[in-house]
């Protein structure tokens, strides 16, 4: 069992910058893909950015591109999403998961990862 805690969101003004982190149980996290997705009301749940399984690779969606940046500490066995030049529509609630099957190099879709935090709210004014 992987359990996976967010904390880092909040109300931040366009422009701002928030750094997210994603603390995970389990001796294994260097060997899992560990990913951050994001799901705003009505939408559904949508990939932002993940490790590939080397820990080292690294992909992110066209919208946060040059934006967002993901990184991971293996001794905390911690996640970070380090958001910067937000925007509105940035708008959503954010989750880390974890996918340990070892089956995929790279994970994009929320049906290829087993583990998911509750989320951690982030709010981007205009």
């Amino acid at each position: 069992q992987v359990q996976l805690v967010e904390s880092g969101g909040g109300l931040v003004q366009a422009g701002g910058s928030l750094r997210l982190s994603c603390a995970a149980s389990g001796r294994l996290f260097s060997s899992y893909i560990m990913g951050w997705f994001r799901q705003a009301p009505g939408k559904e749940r949508e990939f932002v950015a993940a490790f590939s399984l080397n820990g080292i690779s690294t992909s992110y969606s066209d919208s946060v591109k040059g934006r967002f940046t993901i990184s991971r500490d293996n001794a905390k066995n911690t996640v970070y999403l380090q958001m910067d030049s937000l925007k509105p529509e940035d708008t959503a609630v954010y989750y880390c998961a974890a996918d340990s099957s070892r089956k995929r190099f790279k994970a994009l879709s929320p049906r290829e990862y087993n583990y998911w935090g509750q989320g951690t709210q982030v709010t981007v004014s205009s």
